[in-house]
C-alpha cells in the first residue's frame, strides 16, 4: 500500500498556559517545528481569540501545521501533515512538546491517500456523484 501524506494529530496537555496563549511564541514555536523539520514554508496566518486562544496554520510546501490552542485547560490540538519523503514530521512534534511544555501527550499516526497496488485514485462513485 502507498501513502500520499502522514497525518501526526498531537495532544498537548498541561501546558504553559503563558506560552500558549501568546501569539508571538505560538507563531515562532509552529514557523521554527516546521524548518526543523526540514519544511518548505509557503505562508503562516494565526489568529488570536479574545479573551484567549490561538489558531494558526503554517502552510508548507509539504502541506501544513496547525494548532488551536485552549490555554484556560492548558491545552494544545496540533496537526502536522507532511506529504514526500524528506520532511521529518517527528522531529517537529518533539520540538513542540517542549517548547509548549507538555507535561502530557498523546501523538496518533495516520496515513493519508491510501491506495491498494493502484497507480490512479480510487474513486467513490456515490460521493463523485452527489450522492
Amino acid at each position: 500500500m502507498n501513502a500520499l501524506g502522514r497525518h501526526l494529530l498531537l495532544e498537548l496537555f498541561d501546558c504553559d498556559t503563558d506560552m500558549i496563549n501568546n501569539l508571538e511564541a505560538v507563531k515562532r514555536a509552529l514557523v521554527e517545528a516546521a524548518r526543523r523539520a526540514q519544511a518548505t514554508i509557503v505562508d503562516v496566518v494565526f489568529h488570536e481569540f479574545n479573551p484567549f486562544g490561538i489558531s494558526g496554520v503554517v502552510v508548507i510546501a509539504e502541506s501544513h501545521l496547525s494548532i488551536h490552542t485552549w490555554p484556560e485547560y492548558r491545552y494544545a490540538a496540533v496537526d502536522i501533515f507532511s506529504c514526500g519523503d524528506v520532511l521529518q514530521p517527528e522531529v517537529a512534534a518533539n520540538y513542540l512538546v517542549e517548547q509548549f511544555a507538555a507535561e502530557r501527550t498523546s501523538v496518533v499516526e495516520m496515513q493519508r491517500g491510501m491506495f491498494l497496488n493502484s497507480s490512479v485514485p480510487i474513486v467513490n462513485k456515490a460521493f463523485a456523484a452527489g450522492r
